[in-house]
């Protein structure tokens, strides 16, 4: 566990005119789907004894982990979020599931902000409760399976020749909310993890916080460009008064093509805030939904 994230990110310097951050799974490599399909889904239903309910707890695990706007949310965000659409189920409700109380998962992710598997398990020894024990046991389980299934999943078309593009102009940073082991692993399976300065996995703490620390104020505000595929990545943008790149899911060698072609220039040009970055986002938000069909 890195003892203090917030001053490692504190402690960079700019090197360069720009600074840009650089979501992973879903933007940079196309590996959110089988993450999610093979590791994340089947130790849900497993952890959380959702055996009865199988059908719906994959299409909610599905729909809010990857094809709504809570698309690549923390793990354990995500966790809570689906266990409340379950509950919500008409189906569900019908057959008598009881669900398992995740209050004291609740509680952790209200007060913690470094959502990762070090700050759970520091948690776990304080507390030894159930659930948490639970939560940390099916999130080690995740990271297990996504180190022995994930592989051999290069970046998608037009990553590596944009990082060949952005790395003499701008200072370059992963901002991501998967965790820095893995993330570390994919990047240096492909030979680009030399191209950034950190690689900020979950164990730094939010997306947000981490644009605040390592880029807000030690550049002009449209000097600073976060690149993601997921209304999160938007809000962390938004939130520090940012610009942002959407890569648009299900059309990612699109979204990168038109980011090398045109969108780097003019982010460099000065003229990528305003009419062209609304147009972007507003085809970026089209894409996915709010609220699940089964909600009418």
């Amino acid at each position: 566990m890195i003892d203090n994230p917030q001053k490692v990110l504190e402690d960079l310097k700019p090197t360069k005119e720009f600074f840009i951050g650089i979501d992973s799974d879903g933007c940079v490599f196309d590996t959110m789907e089988i993450k999610q399909k093979e590791a994340f889904c089947p130790t849900f239903i497993k952890h959380y004894r959702l055996q009865k309910i199988s059908k719906y707890a994959r299409e909610v695990w599905e729909f809010v982990n990857l094809y709504s706007k809570t698309r690549g949310v923390n793990r354990f965000k995500a966790l809570l979020r689906a266990i409340e659409f379950l509950e919500r189920r008409p189906e569900v409700k019908a057959r008598g599931m009881k669900f398992l109380d995740m209050t004291a998962v609740a509680k952790w992710v209200n007060i913690e902000s470094k959502l990762g598997n070090p700050a759970l398990e520091k948690y776990a020894k304080e507390k030894n409760d159930e659930m948490i024990n639970l939560t940390l046991a099916w999130s080690k389980e995740v990271n297990k399976i996504i180190a022995e299934l994930v592989f051999d999943i290069p970046p998608f078309p037009f990553v590596k020749e944009s990082l060949d593009k952005m790395k003499d102009k701008a200072d370059l940073m992963v901002v991501s909310q998967t965790p820095g082991e893995a993330l570390v692993r994919e990047w240096e399976e492909h030979n680009i993890q030399n191209y950034v300065r950190v690689i900020c996995g979950q164990e730094y703490g939010t997306k947000a916080e981490h644009l605040k620390f390592a880029a807000k104020g030690k550049y002009p505000d449209e000097k600073i460009l976060m690149i993601g595929d997921a209304p999160g990545d938007q809000a962390a943008a938004k939130s520090n008064g940012v610009l942002f790149y959407p890569v648009n899911p299900g059309h990612e060698d699109e979204s990168w093509k038109r980011f090398y072609d045109e969108a780097l220039d003019k982010f460099f040009e000065g003229t990528f805030a305003g009419t062209y970055e609304e147009n972007l986002i507003k085809e970026f938000e089209s894409y996915l939904p709010e609220f699940p069909i089964w909600e009418g």
